[in-house]
């Protein structure tokens, strides 16, 4: 499993996410992971929520090759084979899914992401239907924590278009596109779950 990327948040992280997504996801149907990243999420969700067919996505080819591997170790019936996406197109190769789940993206992505994700989890979700982010947001213009301002300055070092981002600003851009919010929950180290329902 040399290709199997390992992230060492993951295992912090994936149990308080996984008390929310029960909470939020629907009792059966097609969850739309975007970014996914190292792939270790999708197994982890996948295996605790086998009533739910998962789906990863990723822009990056090295992260494709992770998931890709993960699932294969993991076996799992229901996470199906990671495909490639761009949250910022105008398209997506999925065009319906009954929940949109999306982790640690919006600030480790250009605003441009954001505002596609926004306009994409509208198009394939049914009325109702959830999204779901988590990471770290400022809020009223304001870093949460001094650890958040940190991570938003080692964001910025690593490219000028990352960044923390205020929580009001993704609200925003999400209820411009029919996604209302109905849920902000505080997490471990900072984060917040945030919901969304069409």
């Amino acid at each position: 499993m040399n290709e199997a990327l390992v992230s060492p948040s993951v295992a912090r992280n994936r149990d308080p996410i996984l008390t929310i997504l029960r909470q939020v996801l629907p009792r059966s149907g097609a969850v739309l992971e975007i970014a996914s990243g190292t792939g270790e999420h999708a197994v982890y969700f996948a295996a605790a929520l086998p009533h739910l067919e998962w789906q990863p996505t990723d822009y990056d080819e090295q992260a494709l090759i992770s998931i890709k591997a993960h699932r294969a170790a993991a076996g799992l019936p229901n996470l199906l084979t990671p495909v490639v996406l761009d949250a910022s197109a105008s398209e997506w190769p999925v065009k319906q899914a009954d929940a949109v789940v999306a982790i640690n993206m919006v600030h480790i992505s250009p605003w441009a992401a954001t505002q596609g994700l926004m306009a994409g989890a509208r198009r394939v979700l049914p009325p109702g239907g959830a999204f779901y982010l988590y990471g770290a947001y400022k809020e009223n213009g304001a870093h949460t924590a001094p650890s958040n301002e940190a991570f938003d300055q080692d964001l910025k070092r690593r490219n000028p278009e990352w960044g923390v981002r205020d929580l009001e600003a993704v609200s925003k851009l999400a209820a411009d596109e029919g996604l209302q919010l109905v849920g902000r929950i505080p997490m471990p180290a900072n984060n917040l779950s945030v919901i969304f329902r069409r």
